[in-house]
């Protein structure tokens, strides 16, 4: 059981929550900002988490839905305020943690709080120090009325598997596919190198010419970018020998360097959907996890796409990338 103390304080309207793991505090904290990992063990294990979005630095937003045996849902947030990475023995991240509503936006009758994260190393491994600070004492009370302390020590209890499973998560895994509902799915992969470099590799044109080729045997013919929101992208591919060419486009909606780029994307010549494509890039332990959620407008647009075998196309594109970082 990895929580050893849980310590209220109605005085300082606080909930202090300390865990202990035997992994060193690298591992603890990729737990905490990769969404694989965090919604394997954020939610009890009969309301298990899906977490949609996900972006640990200050400023970002993390949304996530919370699934129950009968199918009810339960949303919340996170606005995230700072984030320190691990330097030494520590490590820390403070978020507003809130309600949501079915339309994902918050549920302003229902108290947000704020929640403190401090990572520490120990003799024996890694601590994780959680201390949530409440808007009121009706809320404090409200909260824990509900089952906030007894939902915790549920939650964190699965986190021992998670953390010794060293291969789920891996960076040599390759690509990986969730899904995460009727209209959305989340691509995954690890990528050798800094944040700052893939970033660079998805918003310079002439680094997407180098490894944005798609599988062995095609070129890009077409790279028009552009990092001004509102404005619009396009790409362009075909055999070596000119055949089977198409191309692809949308618009940028949102770029906060060096970690999201939101775009539009369609098939030119086609009359499939457009779809919404969330790029995230998180730094972790072996690199940097790159992940895309992609929106679609109802479940036989998602799962036309995933019959294309797009995913496994990804695989090669990246591992190109990564030659190329590397």
């Amino acid at each position: 059981m990895p929580i050893t103390s849980v310590t209220k304080d109605p005085e300082n309207l606080a909930m202090t929550v300390v865990a202990d793991f035997p992994v060193p505090l690298r591992r603890l904290w990729d737990a905490y900002v990769d969404p694989r990992q965090l919604e394997k063990f954020w939610g009890p294990p009969q309301f298990p988490a899906t977490f949609t979005r996900h972006d640990v630095f200050p400023g970002g937003v993390s949304a996530y839905v919370m699934t129950g045996p009968d199918g009810s849902t339960h949303g919340g947030y996170w606005e995230w305020s700072e984030v320190k990475e691990p330097e030494g023995d520590v490590a820390s991240f403070e978020v507003r943690d809130g309600f949501t509503l079915p339309d994902g936006t918050p549920d302003t009758d229902m108290p947000s709080m704020s929640m403190s994260f401090w990572f520490e190393s120990t003799p024996d491994g890694s601590r994780v120090t959680t201390t949530t600070h409440f808007p009121s004492t009706e809320a404090l009370a409200q909260l824990l009325e509900m089952g906030m302390e007894e939902g915790l020590r549920s939650a964190m209890a699965q986190m021992d598997d998670v953390l010794a499973d060293l291969q789920s998560f891996a960076a040599g895994r390759g690509t990986t596919l969730d899904v995460l509902s009727e209209t959305q799915i989340r691509i995954s992969r690890i990528i050798r190198g800094s944040v700052e470099q893939v970033w660079q590799a998805h918003t310079e044109p002439e680094l997407m010419r180098q490894w944005l080729l798609g599988p062995d045997g095609w070129v890009m013919t077409r790279c028009y970018w552009t990092m001004t929101v509102g404005q619009t992208y396009r790409f362009g591919w075909a055999r070596e020998d000119g055949t089977d060419g198409f191309e692809f486009g949308g618009e940028l909606h949102d770029a906060q360097a060096p970690h999201r780029l939101v775009t539009t994307e369609r098939m030119f010549g086609d009359d499939g959907p457009e779809t919404l494509q969330v790029i995230t890039l998180t730094p972790l332990d072996e690199g940097t996890l790159l992940t895309q959620v992609h929106t679609y407008p109802d479940r036989q647009a998602r799962d036309q796409a995933l019959d294309s075998g797009m995913v496994e196309g990804m695989e090669p594109t990246y591992a190109r990338l990564e030659a190329l970082l590397a």
